[in-house]
């Protein structure tokens, strides 16, 4: 039984040699063989430690986040280097010099997304837009998204939404102290701010998009169909940032070691059957009130109106292309929202200071005698400049989505061949020394100082929280409506101190969207009259 068992251990390495030392080699000798059909550039550096087969995954490993791991290779290697990934390619940009190459002279030819199992498996096998290859389906859903859910018009229209249900949101917060006040106790006046930020999020998107809304009683209670689909939503957010072996060695994906492809694919059934429900009362909706419009409805009666019945794009239906959007706005609209509201809340606990200096401005420009609107935000840079400073330090992808070279092109004068992948890693183009001060430290002031200048509109290299050129985020708008807004209501509406004595943990998670690794808990106290927060 031993020598059984060393046989097919012996097949089993020879096989894997086979399989991807061979793909290895020839795309070295590719790469080889453009260089010499090209300008004869001098090749990119690499990290140190790569190991045959596959590269330098295991490098990407460990308790920090890539974003921070990438960066540690920059200070190596300087600001662009190649890494091996299994049967990948892949070059990382770090610095905004080598944004403003790629992206001013070669954004149509990086537009497009390489093939993962995410997309695969989950996002309805490419449809989801954000993850699609560029091309004509992109563009076309990209442009109902972009004009019909997240234009100005439309997102004017939808205020009463994000108004309605940030008032839910700080009425839950004052009753909340008020039970605090009533029992005169510290323990019930600590709140899981990150838990109703996540809530608070998720709904604001769920009702623009399917137009439901739900209680903070229906996301606790197990077995409801809120607090399902947002176990789903959350476990969807976790596989995505998951490193699958399959993604760099194609052929892996058969063996499914630690069982992510069955993840996914679970996963998959369970929010399209959600999701589908959702679509089919839509289509009866519209079935029995013939005379309906989507000018006052929510995103689903856009795209029902838009794509027709029996309709296929570019070999997806109707109901999978409405689902595939669907969800791709429901992962990336509530979870980046979420997360930015809790490092900005997070940092001003840290820096009782700044949170005081916004509170005065509040005060100073908009009073005690009604609550902030999204009016007032233009006439509130210190305010501003908090959120600015925030996605500064932490974005909401610190690595921006990944990009392939559909063709040949160059980077900095160095050749990147068809096939290869671009990796932009944004959280060190925002801590250049050579751009900002101290940039590790939060100095809110700095937008309002020495970098007056820089912006979010994608024209400003060294600042691109929301990613550039034609895969930048179409949600910028939104999103920023959505934290400004809360964040303008709740430290206008309250105190807020840490629940311990001492500066907070600010560790992060792993994962994409680097969120904190421990919840966010605060103690709030009320600062308005009561009867302001009655008349939420």
């Amino acid at each position: 039984m031993q020598y059984f068992v060393s046989y097919w251990q012996i097949i089993f390495v020879i096989t894997f040699f086979l399989l991807t030392l061979f793909p290895t080699l020839l795309s070295a000798l590719t790469l080889k063989k453009n260089k010499n059909v090209k300008h004869n550039c001098s090749p990119l550096p690499q990290p140190r430690g790569a190991l045959p087969f596959i590269g330098h995954l295991h490098l990407l490993g460990g308790k920090q986040t890539i974003a921070r791991t990438l960066g540690a290779m920059a200070d190596e290697c300087g600001p662009i280097y190649l890494l091996r990934l299994g049967q990948q390619q892949a070059v990382v940009l770090c610095s905004w010099e080598m944004i403003k190459d790629c992206f001013t002279n070669n954004d149509a030819v990086t537009a497009t997304r390489p093939n993962m199992a995410f997309s695969k498996h989950v996002a309805y096998d490419y449809a989801s837009f954000a993850i699609s290859p560029y091309g004509k389906y992109w563009r076309d859903i990209r442009k109902i998204s972009t004009v019909e859910l997240l234009s100005k018009k439309r997102l004017e229209q939808m205020k009463h939404v994000r108004n309605a249900e940030i008032n839910s949101f700080i009425k839950y917060l004052f009753k909340k102290c008020q039970k605090h006040v009533e029992h005169n106790t510290l323990q019930s006046g600590v709140i899981s701010l990150c838990k109703w930020f996540e809530y608070n999020s998720f709904n604001i998107v769920i009702r623009m998009i399917v137009g439901k809304t739900f209680s903070p009683d229906a996301y606790e209670k197990n077995g409801t169909l809120p607090s399902q689909f947002k176990k789903l939503i959350g476990k969807a957010t976790y596989v995505a940032g998951v490193a699958i072996p399959s993604d760099f060695v194609t052929w892996l994906e058969w063996f499914d070691f630690v069982g992510y492809i069955k993840c996914m694919k679970d996963v998959h059934k369970g929010i399209d059957m959600i999701i589908g429900q959702w679509v089919d009362e839509h289509i009866q909706r519209r079935k029995e009130q013939e005379n309906v419009t989507y000018e006052d409805g929510d995103f689903m009666d856009v795209l029902l109106s838009n794509i027709g019945e029996g309709c296929i794009m570019s070999g997806y239906t109707r109901e999978v292309v409405i689902k595939a959007t669907s969800l791709i706005l429901l992962l990336t609209g509530s979870e980046s929202t979420s997360i930015t509201l809790t490092w900005v809340v997070s940092l001003l606990l840290n820096h009782p200071e700044a949170l005081k200096k916004a509170q005065e401005e509040l005060d100073h420009i908009v009073g005690k005698e009604r609550w902030v609107e999204e009016s007032d935000t233009p006439n509130l840079p210190y305010l501003r400049a908090i959120v600015m400073e925030t996605l500064r330090l932490y974005p909401p992808s610190p690595l921006a989505g990944p990009r392939e070279a559909s063709e040949d092109c160059y980077i900095d004068g160095h050749l990147i061949p068809k096939g290869t992948r671009i990796i932009v890693d944004i959280w060190k183009i925002h801590r250049d020394p050579r751009v900002w001060s101290r940039p590790n430290d939060f100095r809110p002031e700095r937008f309002l100082v020495e970098n007056t200048s820089i912006d979010y509109k994608g024209v400003c290299f060294e600042y691109i929280p929301f990613s550039l050129g034609r895969r930048a985020c179409p949600g910028m708008t939104f999103g920023l409506q959505v934290v400004h807004l809360t964040l303008a209501r709740l430290i206008q509406g309250f105190d807020i101190r840490a629940e311990k004595r001492g500066p907070i943990d600010m560790s992060e998670a792993l994962g994409l969207a680097m969120p904190r690794k421990s919840p966010l808990h605060a103690i709030l106290a009320t600062r308005m009259p009561v009867e302001m927060y009655d008349a939420l």
